[in-house]
């Protein structure tokens, strides 16, 4: 006869120490999962600031290029309820020639920066375009 007290029995539950390894990988691939997702929000916030910033920038352009008339200085403006500084400089060209050698008159350089203060420093971007100061004239 066999011993009741030696036969092994069945297992029909968890131990606590499968329980705690279980909590604790579930824990890890639960914090890796919403690190990533923090991450994935900022950048996409960052992107929508740069785009905004973009579009601002743009407009800013597209403004001083349909003025009929340049003329050299330089004006400031804020923009997105007072949060980004823009600077546009109209400057003229000096010495510009074309391919055949031929100088080119009355060109002028169009330049804009926007200033703004972003995750704890000053960010800054610019874009430059040139432009005939009579192109809107008949």
């Amino acid at each position: 006869m066999t011993n009741a007290a030696s036969q092994p029995r069945p297992r029909k539950a968890f131990l606590l120490l499968e329980m705690i390894l279980a909590l604790a990988v579930f824990s890890m691939a639960t914090t890796g999962f919403v690190i990533a997702l923090h991450q994935m929000s900022q950048a996409a916030s960052q992107a929508r600031e740069q785009l905004r910033v973009t579009r601002i920038l743009e407009s800013a352009l597209n403004e001083i290029l349909s003025l009929p008339v340049l003329e050299p200085g330089e004006m400031s403006d804020v923009a997105g309820e007072g949060k980004i500084d823009i600077l546009a400089s109209v400057e003229p060209i000096e010495d510009l020639e074309n391919e055949e050698g031929e100088t080119l008159n009355e060109m002028f350089r169009i330049r804009i920066s926007a200033r703004w203060y972003e995750a704890g420093a000053w960010q800054e971007r610019e874009v430059e375009t040139w432009r005939y100061a009579r192109l809107y004239q008949p």
